[in-house]
């Protein structure tokens, strides 16, 4: 037995993810192309075990741990979203590096695991050959490196699909080389200056972009009889409220709404858009605004959400919260803009918000547990975000637990922050738009599965948002009241970077020319949002249509505690 350990190692891994080979040869059913799967799991598996007969420790070692990483990092994936990692999911892990220590710390559950199970791997390869297989040396250091080649190969030709159901160790090191080859062969071009035409003087008033994390439109009170209270709803004294009901988001994943909304790509040109043309601080600044970027989310000056330094040097005023808790940040940012709409100065404010981005145990305090009963409390005080689900196992007595506490989150986040907004600020001469980066699958449908949201399969929840424009009685910008029943339910977060343009005093034709239509004409828009925005060598981007008609909301529920008034 001893005489094989190694192999038996390898055979118990590899078994280990059998599901995913039955599935995969159930998608393909009888044909040419499971032929094609069939001898490309075999020379994979082949090369794998040339690579467990190197006869240099050293170079034997090396693949051994360049191997086991990838699995275990593709394994911790797998377990933490309950779905399988794509190409482009990929990619966003690697925008997200930055971010790596807080979510090993929440993965770490998910890390144990994945690294117990790749230890199989890793001993594999890496314990010494008991016997000489009959290759030459070099054949057998070759193999590994064939294999992944082999593998990006297919993934280049397929536009990044191709390696379901393989060997799961070659999948992220066949993936870091589609990103390589991107990266080196990138020819965006050069980021413009700004040329559309102003009409107007220098801008006067404050114009505030409030993007949310999270937070569903279906779960406001402002769209759905039964929502949670948000302070959007009631009419304020000096103030007027302009709801656009439900709007389609431009993607469920957080970092390619932010980066659109801050560069205004448009859903047929989002890619040359967000990488070649003038920022919204370009504009602002053009307009004779101040800038300013609150980012409640992030702390010690780390950048999220593809911001990067040549954007930041755009920006006057850069605001983050590292002494303040988790909970409370988004009360730091409402302080912060309170201050800025009362110090007379015009300025173009952007907030990230914290929002309601899982985990949402401890994203608010005691007095607003309205909803109940709730996620166990005290785990996650100091998360933001990519935190685990733990306290729930997606069941559905488990999924009203998080419901509820996504709902506790919200009141705060969201009812809390405008009502001491609307109790503190000078609106007389400020305009606001308030939207989210995305929506929330909540599993009211009774689907299975444990994600939120940037599924890769979602629901109309996930693109679903809500989007108010609130603004001064008498400021006078744009006739919101012109089109809003018009385009009430039927626009989405494309519609904002142009509506900003025009409150700036550009030119609506050339605005309309490069970005589309505003707030102030009717929408028409496609009401869709996009899962698949990373959409590389040749794929194209993957759409779903919202269908009003399906949308499901929160039934009637009477919270236990009276708060957020």
């Amino acid at each position: 037995m001893i005489r094989y350990l190694k192999e038996l190692l390898l055979v118990l891994y590899l078994l280990k993810n059998y599901d995913d080979y039955l599935d995969r040869l159930t998608a393909l059913g009888i044909g040419y192309p499971v032929l094609l799967y069939g001898a490309m799991f075999v020379v994979l598996t082949v090369a794998l075990f040339m690579t467990a007969y190197i006869r240099q420790a050293l170079i034997r070692h090396l693949f051994a741990l360049a191997m086991f990483g990838s699995a275990v990092f593709f394994d911790v994936y797998t377990q933490v979203t309950a779905g399988y990692m794509t190409y482009s999911s990929f990619v966003s892990l690697v925008y997200s590096g930055g971010f790596i220590q807080e979510a090993a710390y929440q993965y770490r559950d998910a890390i144990v695991s994945g690294t117990a199970s790749g230890l199989l791997l890793l001993f594999g390869i890496g314990l010494k050959p008991r016997r000489r297989a009959p290759l030459p040396g070099a054949l057998l250091v070759a193999a590994p490196v064939l294999g992944v080649l082999m593998l990006s190969v297919v993934l280049f030709v397929r536009a990044g699909e191709g390696a379901r159901g393989l060997p799961i160790m070659y999948t992220p090191l066949a993936y870091l080389n589609l990103f390589t080859y991107e990266a080196l062969h990138n020819t965006v071009g050069p980021r413009e200056p700004v040329s559309l035409t102003r009409i107007d003087q220098p801008v006067g008033h404050d114009i505030v972009l409030i993007i949310d994390e999270s937070i569903s439109g279906n779960y406001l009170d402002i769209n759905t009889p039964f929502g949670v209270h948000s302070n959007l709803k009631e009419p304020r004294p000096g103030v007027d409220i302009f709801n656009y009901g439900y709007a389609a988001s431009i993607a469920n994943c957080s970092a390619d709404t932010n980066v659109t909304l801050r560069y205004g790509g448009t859903r047929a040109d989002y890619m040359r858009i967000n990488s070649t043309l003038p920022s919204i601080w370009q504009y602002a600044k053009k307009a004779g605004l101040r800038t300013v970027y609150i980012d409640s989310q992030r702390t010690g000056g780390n950048l999220q959400n593809l911001m990067n330094a040549a954007e930041k040097k755009d920006i006057d005023e850069f605001v983050q919260f590292d002494r303040t808790s988790v909970r409370d940040r988004d009360m730091a940012a409402a302080a912060k803009l309170i201050e800025l709409l009362n110090d007379g100065e015009p300025q173009l404010v952007v907030i990230n918000k914290v929002g309601a981005h899982f985990p949402v145990h401890d994203k608010y305090p005691d007095a607003f547990m309205a909803y109940r009963p709730t996620l166990p409390r005290g785990q996650f005080v100091e998360v933001v975000d990519t935190g685990t689900r733990d306290g729930f196992n997606g069941q559905p007595d488990d999924w009203l637990l998080y419901r509820n506490a996504y709902k506790n989150t919200v009141l705060w986040n969201v009812g809390e922050f405008f009502a001491r907004v609307f109790a503190q600020a000078d609106l007389s001469h400020a305009l606001l738009i308030y939207t989210s980066d995305h929506g929330q699958d909540l599993h009211e449908r009774g689907n299975p599965g444990l994600n939120t949201h940037c599924g890769g399969d979602p629901v109309e929840e996930e693109g679903l948002v809500p989007l108010v424009v609130i603004s001064g009685s008498g400021l006078k910008t744009l006739d919101w009241l012109s089109q809003l029943p018009a385009n009430k339910d039927r626009s989405s977060h494309y519609n904002i970077f142009p509506t900003l343009l025009q409150v700036m005093g550009y030119d609506l034709a050339g605005i309309e020319a490069v970005y589309g239509k505003p707030l102030s004409v009717p929408t028409g828009d496609d009401f869709t949002f996009n899962y698949r925005f990373n959409a590389r060598l040749g794929a194209k981007p993957e759409w779903k249509h919202i269908d009003l008609n399906s949308i499901v909301t929160p039934g009637q529920v009477v919270p236990s505690v009276a708060v957020g008034q």
